[in-house]
């Protein structure tokens, strides 16, 4: 009895729990929200009902409902399509969502609702953008033809800690377009994201929000274009090199537009694009005038072209005229001919007339009926090898032409000298005068006098615009005149006058004068050196002496050189007579023993002879003497320096 009590007991308990189960799984689903049925657009006939729920249930499914009617088969996704004409339109019902999850199920509230009053509009497909000045204009796909409200959220890229801004207005729309503006700052990059709804609907809906857009800024500036040209067979390679653009223009990525107005007209390779996104290209381009283009691209714009003008390889001056062209002629290679119409002086080639080797032999002779007669073009004749354009041929073409109706302009003389010479200088005849191809100028030159007639006529070069001529008659009237001439004859010719100077005779008395006051002026100027000099530096006085009385077996003690000894004689005064005898006589002797010893040194250095050394002697006493008889109270010093005496006087003390 107790076993089955407890049996009882554990039953009741199992029961419970399984109800508990059952009533705690129930409490696991989570009611859908309240579904919301809409048409994409006035015109569509098909309804799309969408709902949400949140669960991790894998075996969920749904029931939809229309007025207390469960519509269609169970669902499993959170969204059904149901034809027009099988609901209720016009009417209000009222629709909800059962959910089913395991053995529970749940319900979104019901709503009331009249399906032909609900549009909602897809995102916003296709988005592009673009700058102008300050304002960013938006484009992506309409949904309907006329205008939508919008909703922009923009976020500035890169600032993690931004907030979104938003702004609301209708759009503009061309039928297939929806076009938004809102005001940013075009240097500045951003995000945004749209939605959209219909301002026609009774009861539209906001669409979903699109994906989120980068907005670079704007490329307001052209690329820096650095170019290399090599000169290949016919052939220019043209290196092209530019610098990156600034990284927020780059954001989306930015990609380079490469074009070159030979390849634009197919001339004579097959017309073809070239985008990179590197920033250096190749390309190859014929001898004739080309434009080369490059243009960075973002995906809010692209920048200014940046145009390369690469000129003819050689200027129309330089070139001959065409004797003979293909234009009649049949040729089985690919050929593009081109006739450039130079009308002035500049040779800017305008006009261009491109004719390709596909093209019929009646369009070949529209072509040449098109040329102009007695205009200048550039011909050039290109083949296309190895998918690279080359020049076979450039030259001067004229349809039809005729001699110069215009004469050079401004033909004038100036510059002459001694050499009888003089120089002209004019101008060219303008491209649209010269009616045919220059081959030279004629100029002529003419003595007006009735004593001699003579006149005499150069070829000159058609590409120059001056000319010396030479050899004229001193003091004598000239006529020069110069006249442009082609292959059907001369034009018209600029005419002037003008006398040549007298022939300057010589002045054989004015040379004379010069001359002569020449040589007074550099004499005074010799004179007057010569003193300052004196004045500045004065002559050191030499000693003169006279070998000529020495006798000649004396000549070698000349030779001999003189040691130096100074030799002072003091002079007596009155009152010192009595000064003792010794010291007189000693220094007379010692005045005696130098000059012994002068006399020696003088044999030994050969500079002075033994009578000289006499002679000295003699002028030495002599001196002495005359002191002591003088009376005046003074003190005198003679000394003897290389065989010269130098009176050294004083005040005595």
């Amino acid at each position: 009895m107790e076993t089955l009590k407890r049996c009882l007991s554990l039953h009741g308990f199992t029961v419970v729990f399984v109800v508990l189960m059952m009533i705690s799984r129930g409490s696991t689903c989570e009611a859908p929200s309240s579904p919301e049925c809409f048409r994409r657009s006035s015109d569509e006939s098909m309804y799309m009902c969408e709902w949400t729920m949140n669960t991790t249930e894998s075996d969920v499914t749904f029931d939809f409902y229309f007025n207390e009617e469960k519509f269609g088969p169970k669902l499993k996704q959170t969204s059904a399509q149901f034809r027009e004409e099988e609901l209720i339109k016009y009417e209000t019902v009222y629709i909800w969502v059962e959910a089913h999850v395991g053995n529970s199920s749940c319900t979104s509230v019901q709503s009331p609702v009249i399906l032909n009053d609900i549009v909602k509009y897809e995102a916003p497909q296709e988005i592009s953008m673009s700058w102008e000045k300050d304002n960013l204009h938006l484009n992506w796909r309409a949904a309907e033809d006329h205008p939508a409200l919008a909703e922009v959220r923009f976020l500035q890229h890169g600032d993690p800690t931004g907030s979104w801004e938003s702004r609301i207005d209708t759009t503009k729309t061309n039928g297939k377009t929806s076009m938004f503006q809102v005001h940013l700052l075009r240097n500045i990059s951003y995000q945004v994201k749209i939605r959209q709804r219909s301002t026609q609907a009774l009861s539209p809906l906001w669409s979903d929000w699109s994906t989120v857009v980068d907005v670079p800024t704007e490329l307001n500036k052209n690329p820096e274009v650095m170019v290399k040209t090599t000169l290949l067979n016919g052939t220019r390679k043209v290196k092209l090199t530019w610098k990156p653009m600034p990284h927020a223009t780059a954001i989306t990525g930015i990609s380079f537009s490469i074009k070159d107005t030979q390849s634009s007209r197919g001339c004579p390779c097959a017309e073809k694009s070239k985008y990179t996104e590197n920033t250096e290209d190749t390309i190859y381009v014929s001898n004739s005038p080309v434009n080369i283009s490059v243009m960075a691209k973002n995906a809010a714009g692209h920048s200014p072209p940046t145009v390369i003008q690469l000129p003819a390889v050689k200027p129309a001056s330089d070139l001959e005229a065409c004797e003979e062209t293909i234009l009649e002629k049949k040729t089985k290679k690919v050929t593009c001919l081109e006739w450039y119409e130079l009308q002035d002086e500049e040779q800017t080639p305008e006009n261009v007339i491109t004719l390709l080797g596909r093209q019929s032999k009646k369009e070949r002779h529209q072509i040449k009926k098109d040329l102009k007669d007695f205009v200048r073009y550039l011909y050039f004749e290109h083949t296309c090898v190895g998918r690279m354009p080359r020049t076979d041929k450039m030259c001067i073409f004229y349809k039809m032409e005729e001699a110069p109706r215009t004469k050079p302009q401004d033909l004038y003389a100036f510059d002459e000298t001694q050499d009888r010479s003089i120089e002209l200088s004019w101008k060219a005849i303008p491209y649209a005068d010269q009616r045919g191809y220059l081959t030279h100028y004629s100029l002529c030159n003419e003595k007006s006098s009735p004593e001699e007639e003579f006149k005499e006529c150069h070829n000159i070069s058609a590409t120059l615009l001056k000319y010396r001529l030479k050899n004229l008659t001193p003091d004598t009237k000239y006529i020069i005149s110069l006249a442009g001439v082609t292959r059907r004859g001369e034009g018209p010719r600029a005419t002037i006058e003008i006398i040549t100077q007298p022939e300057k005779t010589f002045n054989v008395w004015w040379s004379l004068g010069l001359l002569l006051v020449f040589f007074l002026i550099s004499t005074l100027c010799t004179v007057i050196l010569k003193r300052i000099r004196m004045k500045i530096c004065p002559p050191v006085p030499t000693p003169v002496l006279d070998f000529t009385s020495y006798p000649r077996e004396k000549q070698e003690m000349l030779e001999r050189k003189e040691e130096v000894h100074k030799l002072t004689i003091h002079k007596l005064l009155p009152e010192a007579k009595s000064i003792p005898e010794e010291t007189e006589e000693g220094t007379e002797g010692g005045t005696d023993e130098n000059m012994e010893n002068e006399r020696g040194d003088s044999r030994m250095s050969g500079e002075i002879s033994d009578e000289d050394s006499d002679c000295t002697d003699e002028a030495l006493r002599s001196s002495r003497e005359g002191e002591i008889t003088d009376l005046e109270n003074e003190f005198a010093m003679l000394t003897y320096r290389n065989g010269l005496v130098f009176d050294m006087k004083t005040d005595s003390p």
